[in-house]
């Protein structure tokens, strides 16, 4: 069985309330639920929160709540300890993982990912980009663009994972693939200028009714 999660903790410091707050019309962690529902490679999805108002909305946006240990929702506590808290709740072989933060996918994304995973035979997938950073003040900054190789950075908009390897600690294991997305995709808000980022570039990927209710 694959299983989507996204988890949606109400604690989030730099962001007050962010996975409910209204965002184009609807709730952040909407966007994540009505991609994971549009999956047709998901055989089930789960939010993970400790939070009864997140998951009101959650559930409002027909979305299955799984609820969260209080222990598993603090700043110290791991995704991976999320992670393992789902699977012993929800039998399955294969954990996608859609980070509420995320919302600007494209339609095909997340089947996208877990084809190739399955395909691959991976461990683990992650989507994210080619970064090509430098620090100030070294010698890389007196390469050319072109010739700094980078190195691959995970967004946080999909993680496909084995499960058995989370249950026995491990989240990526040796055989790792990665889908690289364009920097739209590439949103993962933090801050109040992701938060603005993510609405600019929603509204001009889809016409958004600003004044949209839940799903019937």
């Amino acid at each position: 069985m694959i299983v989507g999660v996204t988890p949606a903790r109400g604690g989030s410091k730099g962001l007050p309330r962010k996975n409910i707050r209204p965002l184009c019309g609807k709730p952040l962690l909407a966007w994540t639920i009505e991609a994971a529902k549009a999956a047709t490679l998901l055989d089930r999805y789960v939010v993970s929160t400790e939070d009864s108002e997140i998951a009101a909305v959650a559930r409002r946006w027909h979305a299955e709540v799984i609820a969260r240990p209080r222990e598993l929702a603090t700043d110290e506590a791991t995704t991976l300890s999320v992670l393992q808290h789902v699977l012993s709740v929800v039998p399955a072989q294969t954990l996608v993982m859609l980070q509420a933060t995320c919302p600007v996918r494209d339609a095909d994304l997340i089947d996208r990912c877990i084809q190739r995973f399955l395909e691959t035979g991976a461990d683990s997938l992650a989507t994210g980009f080619l970064c090509k950073a430098v620090e100030y003040g070294t010698n890389a900054q007196e390469r050319r663009r072109q010739e700094i190789p980078g190195f691959f950075y995970d967004d946080g908009n999909v993680y496909v994972m084995r499960a058995d390897l989370l249950r026995t600690g491990e989240r990526f294991g040796t055989k790792r693939e990665r889908v690289v997305l364009d920097r739209e995709q590439n949103i993962d808000i933090d801050d109040e200028f992701d938060f603005w980022l993510a609405e600019q570039v929603l509204r001009r990927r889809r016409p958004v009714d600003v004044n949209a209710g839940a799903a019937a």
